[in-house]
């Protein structure tokens, strides 16, 4: 996935989960948070280095910048919430599955759900994957969620019941970074979202985890990372 017209600046603040300012060599520029997750450790007032995609003057959007990307220490993460979506449906159409899915589509419904991706195998089996975004990151290890989601935790049921009805089901962690060397549940934060992948697995569920090399132009899948529930 690339970005265009990426260009640094410091954060300043968030006054709410939409929108936060940066200092843009010296000005102080409105900028579209593509991350509704609180994102505390990340954007540190005054000295998270903060890059900005710049759409442009006269393009009819309430703000000119999004921030989309943020330096932890010497580690590069993608914020940008869509971005686990694109990054799964090209990791399963250009992937280590390309050879074996026939037949891929975004956003399907199932039970009182919209799952992010529904395929079809070469051999006629059908399946659900549930995205997560993750930038979340500890002493080199991930983890999800870093607020507490009712939403994640009826994906995570709604997905035992898709595999009860003979569907594959899979949940697919993108860690927006990479030298990570494990995910995990974030229990402090949703210990029933932690239960509930433990749940999953037991029914049969796919737990799975995917690392991403992130440039300041592009991020992209790298590569399987350990799951441990």
């Amino acid at each position: 996935m690339k970005y265009k017209n990426i260009i640094e600046a410091i954060f300043i603040e968030r006054p709410n989960r939409f929108i936060a300012y940066a200092n843009l060599d010296g000005e102080k520029v409105k900028c579209h948070v593509k991350n509704t997750g609180r994102c505390k450790e990340l954007l540190i007032p005054g000295k998270s280095v903060v890059y900005l995609e710049d759409h442009g003057e006269d393009t009819g959007r309430k703000t000119r910048y999004s921030l989309v990307k943020v330096k932890k220490n010497e580690r590069l993460i993608n914020m940008d919430s869509q971005a686990p979506n694109q990054i799964a449906y090209e990791w399963i159409t250009e992937g280590e599955f390309k050879d074996d899915i026939s037949f891929v589509k975004k956003e399907q419904k199932f039970g009182n759900s919209r799952f992010d991706i529904y395929y079809e195998r070469e051999d006629g089996t059908k399946g659900f994957m549930e995205v997560k975004g993750v930038t979340l990151e500890v002493d080199g290890v991930a983890r999800f969620p870093d607020a507490p989601t009712e939403r994640g935790l009826k994906h995570i049921y709604e997905l035992i019941e898709a595999k009860k009805a003979g569907y594959e089901a899979n949940v697919l962690f993108v860690i927006q970074m990479k030298d990570i060397r494990y995910f995990e549940p974030n229990y402090e934060t949703h210990a029933a979202f932690g239960e509930a992948l433990k749940e999953a697995k037991a029914a049969g569920v796919n737990i799975m985890a995917i690392d991403c090399d992130v440039t300041f132009t592009e991020v992209n899948a790298r590569e399987r990372v350990e799951v441990r529930l």
